[in-house]
């Protein structure tokens, strides 16, 4: 059977199907456009629909979703960050400059630290620090060597002697006008290194150097606005110097005789070489007789290193008078009772009142001992010009058998103590010091004597009470005793040398001496001034100290 012929009439293309063209004869002058640009073709619309499709970014995940970006603050967190640690390495190393001083050669530095203040070290002797200003830099001062040459010309020529505080002033100022640029410059150039290696783009670069330009320029105003000139008569010796604490005067003489101070500075600047040679004669001022020097110390613990440095800082310091405010011992034993018999030998008069490891027994002992006075109960002596009174621990917890009695004890003792003030006070005789080796039976005294003395709390702490009467509680000068080597840490061995006017019998100044504890070798001398401080009015009833400590603390 014969197939039907097929019909040549093209059909219609369906709906929304493109149209497709076959190419045909061209005619004569006419050209063609390519396939793509036919907008009619669906070759065309589909290489322009390609064209037109965003491509995908770098950050696309597998998702197909766009990461967004990074926050500003992230950015800007990023960059303060960049600019700090370029600006501490360029100041690491390159900030520092070197100056001569007087006859010495220097080197000054600016370092990150988070308290400021000033160090200068002396190799091989020691540090010393100063709290000159509080900004987030600190000014390292280090003293290379003494110039021979500047060194001889002062001493064949000595009339140089009258101009070279002036010297070295003019060199102190110059050094750091050299100092500030070299660590703009340092600091600037190690945040623009540091940004160009994390951001590598010039103008991210750029703003990183400029950022701590700015952070530095911050941290010298802070510096500036901070700055404490008095912060040179409270210094901090480490090393070789804590054996020469004298180096700043004596109370009475930092004062009121402050140009002979400065005379001082200078005549130490140009010593250099004999403190290389003997590091315990450095230049000091002349004992003052006015001055009425008392070592305080406190919790020994039955640690025999206490006496040693107790007979050494007696001789040291040209003691007057020491006060022990308790815890000698350890378990109040009469066995122990032997370890007492130092207290007679120490070349001072010796003070002392009862702590909470202390027994009667103790107190009998020491009592009979030669130079030695024990105060309890509010009694008076009076050593060295100064009318001192005391009371004892009233709890001797070594006794199991008895269940501590905690603060109201204590008060009730510091009341006694108040008592025996009030009526010394009535009768025309002051107390200039009250003893009591709990802070909290101290704090009892508030208002009624300028200064009251503790211990128990085997740490240093100085506050001036509500009524203005000021309490100072020392550390364990034993180191804590045989307890030392239960610790991780070891506990320093702390005592004070309290400096007082002979007239007013007013505390000026004193010093906090420090020594590393067991198995450390740390020594360090801080000075520290007394602003005046006057006690209540007559007849004031004393309250319990908001801070006073629990008698449950170490001691």
């Amino acid at each position: 059977m014969a197939r039907a012929a097929r019909s040549r009439t093209p059909r219609p293309d369906p709906p929304g199907r493109p149209r497709l063209r076959l190419p045909g004869p061209r005619r004569p002058g006419h050209r063609r456009r390519p396939a793509d640009h036919d907008r009619s073709g669906a070759s065309g619309r589909l290489r322009t629909a390609l064209r037109r499709r965003p491509r995908p970014s770098r950050r696309t995940p597998p998702g197909g979703w766009l990461v967004p970006p990074a926050r500003p603050y992230a950015r800007t967190l990023g960059l303060v960050a960049v600019s700090l640690l370029g600006a501490w390495l360029g100041l690491l190393l390159l900030g520092g400059v070197r100056a001569p001083v007087g006859p010495m050669d220097t080197s000054m530095a600016l370092r990150p630290s988070l308290t400021g203040g000033t160090r200068i070290t002396v190799p091989p002797l020691g540090d010393l620090e100063l709290d000159s200003h509080a900004a987030p830099v600190r000014l390292d001062v280090a003293v290379d060597r003494l110039d021979p040459v500047r060194s001889a010309e002062l001493v064949d020529h000595p009339e140089r002697f009258a101009g070279l505080q002036r010297q070295v002033t003019d060199d102190v100022l110059h050094g750091a006008a050299g100092l500030v640029a070299a660590s703009c410059a340092a600091a600037a150039a190690g945040a623009t290194a540091l940004g160009l290696v994390v951001y590598r783009r010039p103008r991210r670069a750029l703003a990183a150097g400029g950022l701590a330009l700015a952070l530095l320029t911050a941290s010298g105003a802070a510096a500036y606005a901070t700055w404490n000139p008095r912060s040179v008569l409270e210094p901090r010796f480490s090393g070789l110097l804590s054996s020469a604490p004298s180096v700043v005067g004596t109370a009475r003489s930092i004062v009121s005789e402050f140009d002979v101070y400065q005379k001082e500075l200078a005549r130490l600047v140009t010593n250099v070489s004999k403190l290389y040679d003997t590091a315990s004669t450095l230049p000091a001022y002349r004992p003052d007789p006015t001055t009425l020097r008392v070592l305080h110390v406190s919790d020994i613990h039955l640690n025999p290193a206490g006496w040693h440095l107790i007979a050494s800082l007696v001789k040291q310091y040209r003691i007057d008078v020491i006060i022990d405010t308790g815890d000698t011992m350890d378990h109040g034993s009469a066995a122990e009772n032997h370890f007492l018999d130092p207290a007679a030998t120490l070349g001072a008069p010796y003070v002392w009142v009862r702590g909470n490891h202390d027994s009667r027994t103790t107190q009998r002992y020491l009592a009979g001992r030669r130079n030695v006075t024990v105060l309890d109960d509010g009694r008076v002596t009076r050593v060295a010009g100064l009318r001192i009174a005391g009371v004892g621990d009233p709890q001797f917890t070594p006794d199991r058998s008895v269940a501590p009695a905690g603060d109201p004890a204590e008060r009730a003792a510091g009341g006694r103590l108040a008592d025996a003030l009030r009526t010394q006070r009535l009768a025309g005789t002051p107390v200039d010091i009250a003893l009591a080796h709990n802070p909290v039976a101290a704090a009892q005294t508030d208002g009624l004597v300028p200064l009251a003395l503790a211990g128990h709390l085997h740490q240093r702490e100085v506050s001036t009470l509500p009524r203005g009467t000021r309490l100072m509680v020392e550390g364990t000068t034993g180191g804590g005793g045989l307890r030392a080597v239960q610790d991780a840490k070891p506990a320093p061995v702390e005592a004070s040398v309290l400096y007082l006017d002979r007239t007013t019998r007013r505390l000026q100044a004193w010093d906090e001496i420090t020594l590393g504890g067991l198995g450390l070798t740390r020594a360090e001398v801080s000075r520290h001034l007394a602003r005046e401080n006057q006690p209540g009015t007559p007849g004031a009833t004393p309250s319990p100290s908001p801070s006073a400590t629990p008698s449950g603390r170490p001691g």
